[in-house]
């Protein structure tokens, strides 16, 4: 099959670019090509079209007249970005995939078991919202215009990144933080359940929708089925840098009043109990199964980090949020003893 990711390199899609290649797909990647392909670990089969598709007419003169079986989005993330795919490729493409995201579901959830059905509404996440508005563009280019697509909600999904919710994401500030006996935050009391998949099993789900046109107008979450606390997931974390957690545990509510990113990164999305129920892509990819569990995922990721030192960047700024918030917690329950 041929195969266009626009994206490509990053923490999901570069694993499902190398799913692809092993499956002797013709793979091209669209994007700026501001380094090579070697440095993201793609092998050299891959096809790469430099293009930045945030300018339309550029990328369709580098796209020409070329025609593919499937297109996976990994960098749209809202109506406008979707509407101007469905400019690029409606009549060039059999399979459209705009990868959305599972903070897309109802918050604060009504019922923990999720499956596609369940309502799309988030109040506390912009980020979430134009995930959703994205999605209603696809629908409604399906509906009216026959256009191909299917939709692809990820939840925290992991390989070069931390699964975490307080921390850090793409750097090693949290790692230093617990080998040096810091302090870390865990929102709520950290007994609330979470799920975080490796990039490699989300890769085979996706991977495994190509070429299935049954597919077309679905929507699928691909999660892992390992269900974790957060307290779990941190410490978690911990053992693999072969130190003891220090965790708080602070309410989510005190930790949206003191910074508005956690209103949508807690509130709307990682503050709630979630399981998600992988019924629906296994019905559409048979044998589809995540078989990294987090305890092996998480050493895999440190051996990544640890593998160039140049990706084990300490963020001041990140030391500095946690640090605020631990004080204020501290002062709010002296204020009320």
């Amino acid at each position: 099959m041929k195969i266009l990711f626009i994206g490509g390199t990053g923490n999901i899609s570069a694993a499902c670019v190398r799913l692809a290649i092993s499956q002797d797909h013709d793979v091209s990647i669209l994007n700026r090509g501001q380094r090579p392909l070697a440095d993201y670990g793609i092998p050299a089969a891959a096809r790469s079209i430099t293009g930045d598709i945030s300018d339309e007419a550029s990328v369709r003169e580098a796209l020409g007249g070329q025609t593919f079986d499937a297109v996976a989005n990994f960098i749209a993330f809202n109506a406008a970005d979707v509407e101007r795919d469905i400019r690029l490729f409606s009549g060039r493409c059999a399979q459209y995939f705009f990868i959305s995201s599972a903070s897309a579901y109802e918050k604060p959830l009504r019922h923990p078991f999720v499956t596609e059905s369940h309502p799309l509404k988030n109040p506390f996440w912009d980020y979430s919202r134009d995930k959703i508005a994205g999605e209603d563009a696809c629908t409604r280019a399906y509906r009216e215009q026959d256009f191909p697509a299917i939709i692809v909600r990820p939840s925290l999904t992991y390989d070069t990144v931390w699964p975490i919710a307080i921390g850090g994401w793409n750097d090693f500030t949290l790692v230093d933080r617990i080998r040096r006996g810091g302090e870390i935050v865990v929102h709520g009391d950290g007994t609330s359940l979470w799920t975080v998949t490796h990039s490699e099993d989300f890769a085979k789900g996706l991977n495994g929708l190509f070429g299935n046109t049954n597919a077309v107008g679905h929507a699928f979450h691909i999660t892992s089925d390992e269900v974790l606390t957060w307290n779990q997931i941190y410490t978690t974390v911990a053992e693999a840098a072969g130190a003891e957690p220090k965790l708080v545990r602070i309410p989510s509510d005190f930790l949206a009043k003191l910074n508005g990113w956690e209103r949508g990164n807690l509130l709307g999305d990682k503050a709630h109990s979630a399981i998600f129920d992988n019924s629906k892509i296994k019905r559409f990819v048979p044998g589809f199964e995540a078989t990294i569990p987090f305890h092996v995922g998480a050493r895999r990721t440190l051996a990544w980090f640890e593998a160039d030192p140049e990706r084990q960047k300490i963020i001041p700024g990140t030391n500095a949020t946690m640090d605020g918030y631990l004080a204020a917690w501290r002062k709010a329950a002296e204020t009320t003893l």
